[in-house]
């Protein structure tokens, strides 16, 4: 099958006329209507005139929200966890299991946007976030390897748990195909089967993998703090929270962008195969979950967390026009909804130890 470049391509005497034509259009200043997600033809080197204010407002609230783990005081934390009746056993494991997903999680989300993603998107106010959003992708590995640090954790069994444990390998082995398709040199868009490859890829990111995935581990480390264990742990999680819930929100934009400029791509076969895939990524969770509490523990236990990924799922399904797959899914965990809601402005770097420096303060040598 030809990619859209190599269709677009004209043979014999009309090359050179297409050329010439190709030339204007590199040359030629950039209109609004130019510019489209993905397949544009408008220079991608100029960010104005804005078209996707929506991308541009979320860069800027990216940058708001900019944070560094070192500014969180772990002290509290290393003396809990060194104290033998600090946690129980249940707790710890949660811990471990924890950042033994997200410890990598995280670098795996920058691979697909660097390696992959950014290469097909042609909005350049949509690349400015993933810009920003792959820089939170390193903080946020920066964070995990900071409390594996604190806390004196095997940094080899935490890194390497996504070879070593199921539950986790097998959420890791579900995405891979996705991030091997954007990531392939040789794959381009521009066709209606690798238009819908790439959307398919964007809505497992967004809607699962940022949306889904990261939310058992939320819950479990959130519950801790909200006890006034590992608060410094707890404190990361929460700005960890903040981001991903942007990251989330900015895919979903994007994803309904492209829906509306390509909607030859929202076939219903394509529907019922994300439908399917998001009731496989339900499942993966749920037994996530249950592999890291085997009993109850927190006031949790492993089925209040089958009711609340069914919610969540819903929830990603509604937001990009899909059916809802749970009838009367609720919510368990409505706490959670306020720490996604918490803004910046009320106090919700309260706690930073350290403060910025600016640009007239920095050594430089």
């Amino acid at each position: 099958m030809l990619t859209f470049e190599e269709s677009a391509i004209p043979s014999g005497a009309d090359r050179a006329l297409a050329e010439q034509s190709a030339k204007h259009i590199e040359t030629r200043r950039v209109r609004v209507e130019d510019k489209r997600i993905i397949n544009g033809q408008a220079d991608v080197n100029q960010l104005v005139p804005f078209k996707y204010n929506w991308a541009w407002d979320k860069y800027l609230s990216g940058c708001a929200n900019h944070w560094m783990p070192q500014e969180v005081n772990m002290q509290r934390d290393i003396e809990l966890w060194k104290s033998p009746n600090g946690l129980t056993d249940d707790e710890r494991l949660i811990v471990i299991r924890n950042l033994g997903f997200f410890s990598t999680a995280d670098s795996l989300a920058a691979n697909n946007i660097v390696l992959g993603t950014y290469r097909h998107i042609t909005a350049p106010e949509c690349r400015q976030y993933l810009l920003r959003q792959a820089f939170d992708e390193a903080i946020h590995t920066h964070a995990y390897q900071y409390i594996v640090e604190s806390l004196g954790l095997d940094e080899g069994e935490i890194f390497n748990a996504y070879h070593e444990i199921k539950s986790i390998a097998d959420k890791d082995e579900f995405l891979m195909p996705f991030i091997e398709t954007l990531t392939d040199v040789r794959f381009k868009t521009g066709t209606l089967e690798n238009d819908q490859k790439l959307l398919r890829s964007l809505i497992v990111f967004a809607c699962i993998m940022e949306g889904l995935f990261f939310y058992v581990g939320f819950v479990q480390i959130l519950a801790l703090g909200r006890q006034n264990k590992l608060v410094g742990a707890s404190e990361q999680y929460q700005y960890i929270l903040r981001d991903e819930s942007m990251h989330c929100n900015f895919g979903i934009d994007m994803i309904n962008s492209i829906k509306l400029e390509n909607p030859h791509l929202w076939t219903p076969a394509f529907r019922e195969e994300i439908a399917e895939l998001m009731k496989k990524a339900v499942e993966l969770e749920y037994a996530y979950a249950e592999d890291t509490m085997p009993r109850g523990v927190l006031g949790l236990n492993a089925p209040m967390f089958k009711e609340y990924l069914r919610f969540i799922a819903n929830r990603r399904c509604q937001q990009i026009g899909i059916d809802t797959l749970f009838p009367n899914a609720d919510n368990p965990f409505p706490w959670m909804s306020e720490i996604i809601d918490l803004k910046k402005e009320k106090n919700f770097f309260e706690t930073r130890v350290t403060e910025y420096q600016t640009g007239g303060t920095l050594n430089w040598d």
